[in-house]
């Protein structure tokens, strides 16, 4: 069986502020830092690096290589950036997985 295989980019379907919200607690409940940096790139990459950058002061070479995998964005950042796009970090109690 052949079939069609398209291309598929995450960032399409980052539409609203609640999407975005709920794409970026999953990657956080992974706790690995090269996905959580990831995803904030496509995030940023939804919403536009050069109004991101506007919004955040920051350049768009510093957004790309902060939330490139192989990144390693500062709490400054990332925070400049959550608040541009309209969404807030929170904490909760950690609950460890049962087997």
């Amino acid at each position: 069986m052949s079939g069609l295989i398209y291309e598929y980019d995450p960032a399409e379907a980052l539409e609203s502020e609640e999407c975005i919200a709920i794409f970026l607690a999953d990657a956080l409940e992974t706790g690995d830092a090269a996905y959580i940096a990831k995803a904030m790139g496509v995030v940023a990459r939804a919403k536009g690096m050069a109004e991101l950058s506007r919004e955040t002061g920051l350049s768009r070479e510093q957004l790309y290589r902060s939330f490139s995998e192989q990144g390693n964005p500062t709490l400054k950042t990332m925070l400049a950036v959550l608040r541009a796009l309209g969404v807030d970090m929170t904490v909760k109690p950690h609950t460890p997985a049962v087997s």
